[in-house]
């Protein structure tokens, strides 16, 4: 890709970009959300049609006009935001434009075989005729990535692909990614994960607001450099130092079990029990799937009371059936899907910045926009968002800045305690800074706050204690000075000799 420039109206958001991968290579593609990463990628995948500059295929001009052509050139993508077809099975969505068919039927059986193939290699065991909604999150970021993989592509783009997934996973992908490499495949791979970039990068190439910084062998390029390429300044220590400084106890959960499916169905939590303090931060760790999300969705309601067991906020034994009596009782929820989720990606920023808080900035029964306006221009700013107008759709923003919506909606309704479910996810070095500030500023002023992370050194760092789920039971508590990562994962699969030293539950 040669000197590439792309315009949306008036706003240029890539001014004369150069990039190229070689056969065998992991080239990592770097930048602030919103450097313009997904706008280029875009581009080569036949999404973006209309741009200045030049693309080149095994040294031959080429310029996909859609995301067929780019596919018939040998180019795979694994975007950021899945683009899966949740109705449809998995069989259909791995070969989706691309079915098998034979007389003009299509060959069903055909394509269930190649699909269950594919699913194989990532070391699933999965009916690919279930609908893929009916699967996790992280599972159907692996179907993505075996939608791509039976393309048979020359040139794989990997967009945050181990964005949802957990530790034994991220192995897997690593592995393939290995095969992928000798087998003369070229890889672009983007990724926040500072972790990931040393471990697997070739080379490396920044961008920054739209323009070209730099490319170099990964190896010439130690981590503070990389930062500083790609924010243009020094970020200084990445966690900062909490002083944490716990009041009194804000949630206490006794036996607490959770059926999403009701109670005849398996329980995804069985009888856990901690408490957190006004102003501290508990980590929730465990692997993919251990039952985190399912514990927070309990917490807030929205699985319409289908728990069991004793919680207490602020004293008060409490028992939401509804989302809606867990704000009105002062308790938000961050998901770790902000597409599916957490926004409207349709709809305005203010729209979104206020959807939680509607009830609050209205007076007899009527919208007030004025007002919500002002809320959200306030919200905002303290969150330093980036973004021409907040009459612009969320859809329209990076993930960093979406990111920060969902978290402004959160803040209008004055939590007293914090949700948060992976809010880091596919974020980049520069806004994870800000959203630990935010979260240090929010135990300062009282807030309690419960942390899912995958990313290891995030609930290290951040915790001042860490609860561990193995398939839906707590099997282990940690002080930070306990805390450790091999610690914390033995415990994640489920070697229960770590909870002799749990302190899941204040004293």
């Amino acid at each position: 890709m040669t000197g590439i420039t792309k315009r949306f109206g008036e706003v240029t958001v890539l001014r004369e970009v150069s990039f190229d991968v070689c056969p065998g290579e992991v080239h990592v593609l770097a930048g602030e959300n919103g450097a313009g990463k997904s706008t280029l990628i875009k581009i080569l995948a036949g999404i973006h049609t209309e741009f200045a500059g030049t693309l080149e295929f095994n040294g031959r001009p080429a310029r996909p006009r859609s995301p067929l052509e780019a596919n018939a050139l040998g180019v795979a993508v694994i975007h950021q935001e899945l683009s899966l077809i949740g109705l449809m099975s998995v069989a259909d969505n791995i070969f989706l434009g691309r079915t098998p068919v034979r007389a003009g039927l299509v060959c069903d059986a055909r394509q269930r075989e190649e699909a269950a193939h594919w699913v194989r290699q990532l070391g699933l065991d999965l009916d690919v005729r279930r609908p893929v909604e009916q699967f996790p999150i992280a599972v159907q970021q692996l179907i993505e990535i075996a939608k791509a993989l039976s393309q048979n592509a020359r040139v794989i783009v990997m967009d945050e692909p181990t964005s949802a997934l957990n530790a034994p996973d991220v192995e897997k992908l690593f592995a393939l990614i290995q095969s992928l490499k000798q087998r003369g495949c070229g890889i672009v791979y983007i990724s926040h994960k500072m972790e990931e970039i040393e471990r697997i990068a070739d080379r490396i190439t920044v961008l920054r607001d739209g323009r070209w910084i730099g490319t170099t062998p990964a190896k010439n390029l130690p981590r503070a450099k990389f930062i500083e390429w790609m924010v243009g300044r020094d970020l200084g220590e990445q966690f900062p130092r909490r002083a944490p400084n716990p009041g009194s106890e804000r949630l206490r959960v006794e036996n607490f079990s959770v059926f999403p499916g009701g109670s005849s169905a398996k329980a995804a939590i069985r009888n856990a029990s901690f408490s957190v303090r006004a102003g501290e931060i508990l980590g929730i760790g465990g692997l993919q799937g251990s039952g985190g999300s399912e514990l927070f969705f309990g917490l807030f309601g929205a699985y319409g009371g289908r728990t069991q067991g004793s919680v207490r906020l602020d004293g008060k034994e409490i028992h939401f059936t509804s989302p809606r009596q867990a704000i009105e009782s002062g308790v938000a929820m961050l998901t770790n899907d902000r597409k599916a989720t957490g926004l409207v990606l349709s709809l305005p920023i203010v729209a979104n910045a206020t959807l939680a808080a509607l009830r609050e900035l209205s007076s007899a029964g009527w919208r007030r926009p004025a007002r919500e306006r002002a809320a959200a221009e306030q919200t905002t700013q303290s969150l330093q968002l980036r973004a021409a107008s907040l009459d612009a759709e969320v859809g329209t923003l990076s993930g960093g800045n979406q990111q920060k919506v969902a978290i402004a909606k959160w803040l209008q309704t004055r939590p007293r305690l914090l949700l948060l479910d992976e809010p880091t996810r596919g974020i980049d070095v520069a806004a994870k800074r800000e959203i630990y500030q935010l979260m240090d500023r929010w135990t300062a002023e009282g807030i309690a706050i419960l942390l899912i992370s995958s990313e290891m050194p995030e609930l290290l760092s951040l915790s001042d204690r860490i609860a561990v789920l193995h398939r839906g039971r707590i099997t282990a508590g940690f002080t930070r000075a306990q805390a450790t990562p091999e610690a914390v994962l033995a415990a994640a699969m489920g070697q229960d000799h770590f909870a002799a030293n749990a302190e899941i539950s204040n004293p």
